[in-house]
């Protein structure tokens, strides 16, 4: 009997199954998190792709301010998002200095002319914000009480 306990002892067979048995969990862990990042990575670059083509729709029409008024239904729809889930600014600047004052008087802002001499830009910047849930939800790295992110895409461009 003593002999069979000795031999049972020194056999290493059973080891790397138990090893594997250790290390599983936390491999599986990993493979989900790695999958649940990269979700949440393409859910982003989706509302940056549907702001750039917002922006993209008005550069082929005419530079006109009411047709950037548009730019927050045609991101709210590429995006799948309310409109009061877009942001849409356009300001002017003047020698590099803005002259956006309140989102109220944004489109006079945008239409004014700068001092004769000063270089003279005129942006447009469209922002979609969307709700992210995880699948497994978590409350700490950023994320709001229940669990959840939210995710930004922006776009902007110079148009003149």
């Amino acid at each position: 009997m003593m002999l069979r306990l000795a031999q049972l002892r020194r056999d290493e067979r059973g080891a790397s199954v138990i090893e594997m048995a250790l290390v599983a969990p936390f491999l599986a862990t990993l493979v989900v998190g790695m999958v649940d990042i990269s979700r949440g990575y393409s859910a982003k670059l989706q509302l940056e792709q549907a702001a750039q083509r917002s922006i993209e729709k008005a550069m082929q029409g005419k530079k006109e301010v009411d047709l950037y008024q548009t730019l927050q239904t045609e991101a709210a729809t590429a995006a799948g998002v309310a409109t009061s889930a877009v942001t849409v600014k356009y300001w002017l600047e003047c020698n590099g200095v803005s002259q956006y004052t309140t989102q109220a008087n944004m489109t006079t802002d945008f239409e004014k002319v700068c001092p004769s001499g000063q270089q003279y830009s005129r942006y447009v910047d469209v922002s979609i914000t969307k709700n992210y849930a995880p699948m497994f939800k978590t409350k700490f790295l950023g994320s709001k009480s229940d669990g959840t992110f939210d995710l930004v895409g922006k776009a902007g461009i110079r148009v003149q």
